[in-house]
């Protein structure tokens, strides 16, 4: 009890003697057989080494891996990271832990030194070695021999020797067969106590040993490991008479305890076993498994016949502990019978400790030198003590035989560090011998002892001091080179040779500044420019003599004085902003950004506009430029002057730069379509015509620029069979498939164009009328057709519609129905209101009227126009030819009413010819030909016309406008006369359902009419004399144009 307790308090007391000297372990686990340069573990990270507070340090911090000379460490460890790696040796961990119990883990121990000395730390790392499957099971020989009765019952089994795998675990022996059993034997696998894996022969069928008596087939043993192993032994069974009985053991398990130094032919135990039978089957057999270890094979043996075991060899404990026999006694029949042995030996205290000396500090030629001005506790060795015995015989105690100023602090079991437990002092004590003792426990005891040489090493351990650590300095800007600055002093507390002191400047010393080495006078060489640099901050050195030399540092601090020599700095010569034409008065165009280098006043800088210009102003301070004017691009697209920026120095100076402001286009232009020119024109497609083909190509175009004045087309109504598709970017509208019968006739596609204008892109649509037949045999029913398609309801949410992506939701398709139904009656109703407040003079206009009047087209973009009429005259109103609404402007020439103010009244503009009926039309195409007719001597007047002015007006909604006239380009349509327009109204503004003839201008011309309006304002007041009408004409290009009816040119908004 006594023993224990004390055992108990030596393994504490050593704890915390562990745990206060900065040792500490960690495991690793490896697998063996790894390449080298393998990543097992980071001491930085796993140790928390990162997490040591920053230290000034005398060296870098630094990883050694601390081994006894003369070994080949199997892993390498970076000093500088800590990391741990394979080494080119590989770890094999059958070689490494042979003679050990196969099931006993295997471990690789190492110590690593953590320096310097100020974060010492020793760590002893276990490496647990993992096992992989590197070892094939194989059988103790490659053919086996075995003896059966003939008379074995079916079902009978026997033994077949085990095989062996040096692997553990899942990569051990796992599985047996038999190969080519010929259905007379199968194989079974038994696992016995100890975990061992036994195969046994079954068999199958009956036997006779005169039909058959020999049977040759294989076995086969495999383990479970990845990739798995295997190999195989020839199963040679022989058929014998009968012995139906097994031996039996008095007792299947034996513990045996033998000291180590039993000497050879010494009896370990006797085994006894019996047999049933008589005669030769009684006559046991006792023989070794093939399971024990060699060294057991090796150190026991077995009497055959009497089954006594004696020691063949010595016994060494340190080599292996204890030993597993496994014993099997066979009477040649059956099963053996199976004992176990296992055989522990004791220690004796043959073995005197080793001391196994491990330097951290490199010895040159066997002796550790160390500097006079080591620190203390300066890690010289490890030093390890171990004693091969067991209990009591292995335990060591280490120390030193005389007084030394170094001492033996222990760290782990049986391992203790010498290092310095008192300064050094050369002129005191030059050498140390250090006599090193171990002795252990044993009785009697033994003792190792072995010597260590420390030599001291002399060193200049004075550093110079500066008078003054930290020194500050001012100097104005602009100094003349040379200028003396301060005088440097430094003293040192050696003598002679190592007192003599230099003065340097340090790495980060600039090139402005020179030292005196031995005066330590500091000038400025150079001239010094405080916008370039303001401060100068570097180290001076003082220097010893010494070998090898100390030196100490001091910190200069110089600080240049401003001076105003620089004037204001643009950040770009000249400044370019954007800003869109609708910026509001004093909103921000921009900033201008100035900077001086100088300081305080010097660089305070305001800006102002060079010359008087009251268009724009700036912030003084902030540079923000604003505008007093509103923009207009078409009026002026760029505006440019000079800023002016001067600093606040006394005597001032100041420089200028150059903004131009660019006004950028808003997105205030439809797209208008150029091709087709008009909504009554068509294109013959032939059936036979491929699909792929181009049949039309749709063209418009876009005042605006830039991305406003990209466009892009699509089909919104009339693909309902989707026979054609639309190039979104050409218009190229392309037949999608082959036309078939079903396919004839006229297909109306509604084109839309929209531009890709931001914030919100504007939209125009026109109708594309495609003719799918073989031949125009019959002009008048396709103008028809066509007028019938124009008079098609379109549908009111055409903005948003996309045939290109189509929607069944219900709630969509019932809200259209419901907008379409509210816009349709809104039409109505305001069709109705508009006829209702006609002006009589215009109906009697429209009546008396026969001859058609044309306007004759110029080439000019500008044509004016103008009508007079006469007063208190009839006035006949133009007829039948509705080309746009118009906006008339009038001016009372007097009326207190009025006061001057023009009214506006929105009227459509007649145009007729009274001989169109002449020419065919109808079958001769819009391109302009020599024989055309001259519209202007066609133009006749029959009244004086009332003068009006056509203005562009602001484009309307959609939702308050659906149908708008495509302009005529280049074509007007007109009847030869009113009798042959059957038109049940008679209001001069709406359309006659007939078929009107086509006539193209000599000059290509088209009428820019006013966009839509959201709603129609007609005005009562009686018109004035003098009201001028202005067209605009410009050229378009050609295409085909049919005629319909008169005035009933629509397109879609």
């Amino acid at each position: 009890m006594d023993l224990l307790s004390g055992t108990y308090i030596f393994a504490v007391l050593l704890a915390c003697v562990v745990f206060q000297s900065g040792a500490q372990e960690k495991n690793y686990t490896v697998r063996e057989e790894m390449p080298e340069n393998v990543l097992i573990g980071d001491l930085l990270k796993d140790l928390n080494l990162s997490l040591i507070p920053d230290k000034s340090l005398t060296s870098p911090m630094q990883f050694k891996l601390v081994y006894k000379t003369g070994d080949v460490p199997l892993i390498r460890i970076e000093e500088g990271t800590g990391e741990i790696f394979t080494a080119g040796t590989r770890i094999d961990r059958e070689k490494l832990c042979a003679g050990g119990l196969v099931e006993t883990r295997c471990f690789y121990e190492v110590e690593v030194a953590v320096l310097p000395d100020e974060i010492f730390r020793l760590v002893k790392i276990r490496f647990l070695i993992e096992d992989i499957n590197d070892n094939a099971p194989l059988f103790p020989a490659t053919v086996i021999n075995i003896s059966i009765p003939e008379n074995s019952a079916i079902n009978s089994r026997y033994a077949l020797p085990a095989a062996i795998d040096p692997d553990i675990g899942i990569n051990g022996v796992q599985n047996y067969q038999l190969i080519k059993g010929q259905s007379t034997f199968g194989l079974d696998v038994i696992e016995t106590p100890e975990g061992d894996k036994m195969p046994q022969l079954i068999v199958q069928k009956e036997l006779d040993r005169e039909e058959k008596d020999t049977y040759i087939m294989k076995v086969k043993v495999e383990d479970g490991g990845f990739p798995q192993r295997s190999s195989t032994a020839i199963l040679q069974i022989s058929v014998a008479d009968t012995n139906d009985n097994s031996p039996v053991f008095k007792e299947d398990g034996i513990e045996v305890n033998l000291p180590e130094n039993s000497p050879v032919g010494t009896s370990v135990t006797q085994l006894h076993a019996t047999d049933a039978d008589i005669g030769e089957n009684a006559k046991i057999h006792f023989y070794f498994s093939n399971l024990i270890s060699n060294i057991a094979k090796r150190l026991f043996h077995l009497n055959t016949t009497t089954g006594l075991i004696t020691i063949k060899q010595p016994l060494d404990r340190e080599e292996s502990p204890n030993h597993k026999l496994l014993v099997l006694a066979s009477d040649g029949g059956l099963i053996p019978a199976r004992a176990m042995v296992l055989v522990n030996i004791t220690d004796i205290n043959d073995n005197a400790p080793s001391i196994d000396i491990r330097y951290i500090i490199n010895p040159i030629n066997g002796t550790v030198v160390l500097s006079e001005n080591a620190p203390l506790n300066t890690k010289i060795a490890l030093v390890t003590v171990t004693d091969k015995d067991a209990d009591n015989n292995g335990m060591v105690t280490c120390f030193t035989d005389h007084e030394v100023p170094f001492r033996l602090r222990p760290v782990f079991s049986n391992q203790f560090l010498l290092e310095t437990a008192a300064y050094l002092d050369y002129e005191s004590t030059r050498e140390y011998a250090i006599k090193l003792l171990a002795a252990d426990a044993g009785k009697p005891p033994l003792n190792q002892s072995s010597m260590l040489l420390v030599k001291v090493k002399d060193e200049n351990d004075n550093a110079p001091v500066f008078t003054q650590p930290f020194i500050s300095l001012s100097l104005p800007e602009n100094n003349s080179p040379g200028t003396k600055l301060t005088k440097i002093s430094a003293t040192d507390s050696d003598s002679g040779h190592n007192a003599e002191i230099n003065y340097l400047l340090g790495i980060d010393a600039p090139s402005e500044f020179n030292l005196d080495h031995h005066t330590g006078i500091l000038t400025a060489v150079k001239k010094l420019d405080r916008e370039k640099q303001e401060k100068y901050s570097f180290t001076v050195l003082a220097k010893d003599n010494g070998m090898p030399s100390l030196m100490t540092n001091a910190t200069v601090l110089v600080t240049i004085l401003d001076q105003n020599d620089n004037s204001p700095i643009f950040t770009h010569n000249e400044y370019n902003f954007y800003v869109p034409e609708n910026l509001p008065r004093h909103g921000t165009v921009g900033l201008i950004t100035v900077t001086d280098p100088d300081y305080g006043e010097n660089s305070a800088v305001t800006l102002s506009i060079f010359d008087v210009n009251d268009d724009f102003t700036i912030d003084p301070q902030t540079g923000v430029i604003r505008p007093n004017i509103s923009f207009d691009r078409e009026k002026q697209e760029s505006y440019t002057f000079y800023v002016k920026a001067e600093d606040g120095g006394k005597v001032s100076h100041s420089s200028t730069a150059k903004v131009t402001i660019n006004v950028v286009d808003v997105n205030d232009n439809k797209p208008l379509f150029i091709a087709p020119s008009s909504n009554n024109s068509y294109e013959l497609v032939l059936p036979s015509t491929n699909p792929g083909t181009v049949v039309f190509t749709v063209l418009a175009v876009d005042n605006d620029t830039g991305m406003n004045a990209e466009l892009r087309y699509s089909i919104v109504e009339g693909n309902t069979k989707g026979l054609f598709i639309i190039d979104q970017t050409t218009g190229n509208i392309t037949l999608k498939e082959k036309c078939v019968v079903t396919d004839l006739g006229l297909h109306r596609l509604i084109v839309k164009v929209k531009d890709l204008g931001q914030p919100e892109s504007l939209f125009s649509v026109v109708i594309v009328n495609l003719f799918v037949n073989e031949s125009v045999t019959n002009a008048t029913w396709i103008h028809e057709l066509v007028h019938k398609s124009i008079e098609t309801p379109v549908t009111s949410n055409i903005e948003t519609t996309d045939t290109s992506s189509p929607t069944s939701d219900y709630v969509k398709i019932m809200v259209a129905l419901i907008a379409g139904t509210i816009t349709v009656i809104l039409v109505i109703f305001i069709t109705a209101v508009v006829r209702c407040c006609q002006s009589p003079h215009l109906k009697a206009a429209q009546k008396n009227k026969r001859n058609s009047e044309w306007v004759t087209p110029k080439t000019e973009n500008r044509q004016m126009i103008m009508m007079k009429k006469k007063k208190k005259k009839k006035k006949h109103a133009p007829k039948n030819l509705l080309l746009n609404f118009v906006t008339i402007e009038e001016t009372k020439a007097d009326g207190a009413d009025n006061d001057g103010n023009s009214v506006t009244l929105d009227l459509p503009i007649e145009l007729e010819e009274q001989t169109m009926g002449k020419y065919k039309w109808g079958t001769i195409p819009t391109t302009f030909k020599l024989d055309s007719p001259d519209l202007a001597r066609h133009y006749k007047s029959a009244s004086p016309q009332p003068a009006f002015q056509i203005q562009p007006e602001t484009p309307l909604n959609s939702k308050h406008h659906i149908i708008q006239e495509l302009p005529l380009d280049n074509t007007f349509v007109a009847c030869d006369s009113i009798s042959k327009c059957s038109s049940s109204s008679s209001d001069p503004y709406s359309v006659s359902e007939c078929s009107y003839s086509v006539t193209t201008f000599k000059t290509p011309v088209s009428v820019h009419t006013r966009p839509p309006m959201k709603e129609v304002i007609r005005s009562h007041t009686p018109v004035k004399e003098s009201t001028t009408v202005e067209i605009r004409i410009h050229p378009q290009p050609q295409w085909k144009s049919e005629g319909k009816k008169a005035g009933k040119l629509s397109s879609l908004d």
